[in-house]
């Protein structure tokens, strides 16, 4: 027993000291943001700023000329709405797939699986095509519909659903519900980690994704939070402290989805876990 403790506190050890080097980049670009330019590169490395201009830096970021906030706020806009039509498809595509029996229920769901195989980059062309003529190129509406439907969604959240036992379902129909009842008020309440997990990796997927806006923008209004740090870094190369302070303001919203949801990502692995 002691052997066994004393190897758990041996592999924490280790991987701590894994997670403080993957937090060390991470840690550079926060204590940079807060330095003035001619300190940036100070050798040894100074993770503690002794003249602070944080204020200076992220005002700069944030108020200058440039339209950082516009960027933002198109990136919140686009993510948000993005997240919640994924779930939305995803979960009632999930629940058609997992606890509806109809013809040719299996085999659509493998030419469903199908599709993910092929890669994205290979029907990017096509997609542009018909995004000119459906006239959605270059708008927000596009760049939404190209992440509401998402396969990996369906597949992961009827892997969940699946372990819904049928008995709660029955019950619900001898009592007169229907499959939308039973959808929103039985099925998405037992797997609600799940849905948030994957809620969460959409976000992220999302906010982080550059190329689609890359391909389907071509208005500067419309750029997204990705863009908008490339355009910002080319105009400010020389100033690493500017570039630092948008990269953390960039990746701030994702640090708060992750810290408020990450008990359900938790239980959403939990609950695979057992019923995988």
């Amino acid at each position: 027993m002691r052997s066994v403790q004393v190897s758990k506190i041996i592999v924490t050890i280790i991987m701590g000291i894994i997670g403080v080097f993957f937090l060390t980049p991470f840690l550079w670009m926060l204590s940079t943001s807060f330095k003035p330019e001619m300190d940036v590169f100070n050798y040894p490395i100074q993770w503690i700023p002794t003249t602070w201009q944080a204020i200076e830096n992220y005002k700069e970021v944030w108020a200058g000329d440039f339209p950082f906030a516009l960027y933002y706020w198109n990136s919140i806009k686009v993510t948000l709405l993005t997240t919640a039509i994924s779930i939305t498809v995803s979960a009632m595509a999930a629940y058609g797939f997992s606890k509806i029996e109809f013809k040719g229920r299996e085999q659509l769901f493998l030419v469903v699986l199908i599709t993910y195989m092929v890669p994205h980059q290979a029907f990017l062309v096509p997609q542009f095509i018909m995004y000119r003529w459906l006239g959605l190129f270059d708008s927000h509406l596009g760049l939404i519909l190209l992440g509401s439907f998402s396969v990996i969604g369906t597949f992961l959240l009827r892997q969940f659903f699946m372990g819904v036992h049928n008995e709660y379902i029955e019950s619900a129909r001898i009592d007169g519900a229907g499959h939308l009842r039973i959808f929103t008020s039985i099925v998405v309440p037992l797997v609600r980690p799940a849905i948030a997990t994957y809620a969460i990796l959409r976000f992220i997927w999302t906010w982080n994704d550059y190329q689609n806006p890359l391909i389907f923008l071509r208005s500067d209004k419309l750029f997204t939070i990705q863009l908008g740090i490339r355009k910002f870094a080319d105009i400010n190369g020389e100033y690493y402290s500017l570039i630092m302070a948008g990269a953390v303001s960039a990746i701030l919203p994702l640090l708060i989805i992750f810290i408020i949801g990450q008990k359900n990502v938790i239980e959403g692995i939990a609950m695979g876990g057992v019923k995988g």
